[in-house]
C-alpha cells in the first residue's frame, strides 16, 4: 500500500534540498526498516555449523526510521572534513596537539587510523561539527541497516550498490601493508574491556566473521588477554599481529593496558586507531584551535579554510577556575564536554547543570561548546506520533568519507535507550517538487 500522492512546490525549498530534508523529516512517518532483512545481513557472516539463534542485537540499536539530509549539506560536511584534514597535516598543528597530550602521543606509527568518525548537528544554517572520535563504533551495523531498507519517499535510489564490508576490509589491509608491506597478515584482534558486556558487542562478533570471511584468524578480547613477551603481542597465548582497538583508554596507560602499551612502543603490533590519532583529531581541546581565527592564522592555515571552519564548527572554549564564573551566568548558551571524554559520557546542557556539576567543571578539564540545537525527527513508535532529536555521524578514513550514518534519540546525548530511537540510515535529498512523500505507509 502506499500514501496519497503528496508534492511540494519547490519555490519553497531551498535549491541545496535542506527544507526539502526538514520537510520530509517532519512529514514522513514511515517504519522503512525491514527487519526480516536487516536480520539476514546480520546472520550473513554466521557460521553454519553453529547451533541455531541468529545474532542478538539490544533494544533500541535500530530506528524503524530514516533520516533525510540536503544533498548540499552532506557536501558541507565533507568540504569540512577536508579542511579539517588539511589543518591537522599541518606541521604546526601537531606540536600543539602533542603540547597537551601525554608522551605516547608522539611516537609516530605508519597506520593512519581505522573509523574516525565527525558527528554533526543540523543546525538551522546548516550542519555544524560536534566533536571528531577517534574509535567510532557502528560502521559495520550501519553498513548492514542501509540495506536493509524498504524504498520509501525520494532518496530511495540512493542506497549504494558499494560493498561497503569490502571498503571497510580494504581499510585495515592498507593499514597493515602501511607498516608491514607484503608480509603476511595472519590474526587480528578485536580489543575492548569486557568485551562481551560492551553495548556494541555485535559489532565485534561482525568485524570477527569479516576478517575471517577474508581468510584471517581474528578474535574479540579483553586487554587483559593479552601478554608481551618482548618480541610479540599474544593473545590467550596466540601471536598477534593487528589489534582492532575499540578501548576508551586512548593513551593505553591504565594498568590492564600495560602490556598492549609496550608492544604497541615496540612496534611488535599495529594498533588502529592509535593514541597519536586521538591526540591529533579527538582531544575536545582541539576545537578550542579549530575555532581560534588568529591561531589558525598563525599555524599557515588559508583564509578559505579559515572561513569554512568558522562556519561549520561552533566557537568553542576551555573553561577554567578563572573564567568559570562567566560560564556559568552564560551556561544556557553553551554544552560542556570533558576535553578527553568520549560517548557524551560526563557531557551537559548547560541549562540542565546544577551548581554542584558546575563545580567540578570549573575546576578545568572542560571545554565549553556554544550550543547548537539539535535537528528532529518525527517518528511513529506503536501507533504514536513522537519527537526525536537527531546527530549524523561521517566515518572517514585518510580524509575519505566511507558512510554518512544518523542516530535518534532524547535526552541531552545520544543515547540509544529511546524506542524508536537508534541508529538510522541517510538518504540524501535536493527538492522534493513532483515527488512522492512516501512510498509506504507506516
Amino acid at each position: 500500500m502506499t500514501t496519497p500522492e503528496t508534492t511540494f512546490p519547490c519555490q519553497f525549498l531551498s535549491a541545496d534540498g535542506r527544507a526539502a530534508a526538514v520537510t520530509l523529516n517532519q512529514a514522513c512517518l514511515c517504519n522503512s526498516l525491514n527487519h526480516d532483512g536487516l536480520q539476514r545481513a546480520l546472520d550473513a557472516g554466521r557460521n553454519p555449523s553453529l547451533p541455531p539463534g541468529g545474532l542478538t542485537t539490544p533494544p533500541h540499536l535500530f530506528s524503524d526510521s530514516r533520516v533525510f539530509v540536503g544533498e548540499n549539506d552532506l557536501k558541507f560536511m565533507a568540504d569540512l572534513i577536508a579542511a579539517i584534514e588539511r589543518v591537522i597535516a599541518l606541521p604546526a598543528w601537531r606540536e600543539m596537539a602533542f603540547a597537551q597530550a601525554p608522551a605516547i602521543a608522539r611516537y609516530t606509527p605508519t597506520a593512519k587510523g581505522v573509523f574516525l568518525g565527525y558527528d554533526f548537528h543540523l543546525g538551522e544554517n546548516g550542519p555544524q561539527l560536534i566533536e571528531i572520535n577517534t574509535n567510532a563504533g557502528g560502521a559495520l551495523l550501519n553498513a548492514k541497516l542501509l540495506r536493509a531498507q524498504y524504498a520509501c519517499g525520494p532518496g530511495s535510489e540512493h542506497v549504494p550498490h558499494v560493498n561497503l564490508e569490502a571498503v571497510f576490509f580494504a581499510m585495515f589491509r592498507l593499514e597493515w601493508r602501511l607498516a608491514r608491506g607484503d608480509r603476511p597478515l595472519r590474526r587480528i584482534a578485536i580489543v575492548d574491556e569486557f568485551p562481551s558486556e560492551q553495548f556494541l558487542a555485535s559489532e565485534f562478533e561482525l568485524f570477527r566473521q569479516l576478517f575471517e570471511a577474508e581468510g584471517i584468524s581474528a578474535c574479540v578480547l579483553d586487554p587483559r588477554d593479552l601478554a608481551f613477551d618482548g618480541e610479540k603481542l599474544h593473545g590467550n597465548g596466540d601471536p598477534i599481529d593487528l589489534v582492532y582497538n575499540r578501548l576508551t583508554d586512548f593513551s593505553l596507560s591504565n594498568a590492564q593496558n600495560a602490556d598492549l602499551h609496550e608492544a604497541y612502543l615496540a612496534d611488535a603490533v599495529l594498533l588502529t586507531p592509535h593514541p597519536q590519532a586521538h591526540a591529533l583529531f579527538a582531544d575536545k581541546r582541539n576545537l578550542v584551535k579549530l575555532t581560534n581565527d588568529s591561531a589558525l592564522q598563525a599555524m599557515g592555515v588559508s583564509e578559505a579554510d579559515r572561513q569554512l571552519l568558522a562556519s561549520g564548527i561552533p566557537r568553542t572554549l576551555n573553561v577554567t577556575p578563572e573564567n568559570a564564573p562567566n560560564f556559568w551566568a552564560q551556561r544556557k548558551h553553551y554544552f560542556f564536554k570533558p576535553a578527553t571524554g568520549y560517548g557524551g559520557k560526563a557531557a551537559y546542557r548547560g541549562d540542565k547543570l546544577t551548581t554542584r556539576v558546575f563545580a567540578e567543571i570549573a575546576r578545568g578539564g572542560y571545554v565549553a561548546q556554544s550550543l547548537v540545537t539539535p535537528s528532529e525527527r518525527r517518528v511513529r513508535v506503536n501507533g504514536s506520533e513522537q519527537t526525536l532529536k537527531l546527530d549524523l555521524r561521517n566515518y572517514v578514513y585518510q580524509g575519505q568519507i566511507q558512510l554518512v550514518s544518523a542516530r535518534l534519540y532524547q535526552g541531552q546525548t545520544t543515547n540509544f535507550r529511546t524506542p524508536g530511537g537508534g541508529f538510522a540510515a541517510v538518504f540524501p535529498v535536493s527538492c522534493l517538487a513532483g515527488k512522492k512523500l512516501c512510498e509506504r505507509e507506516a
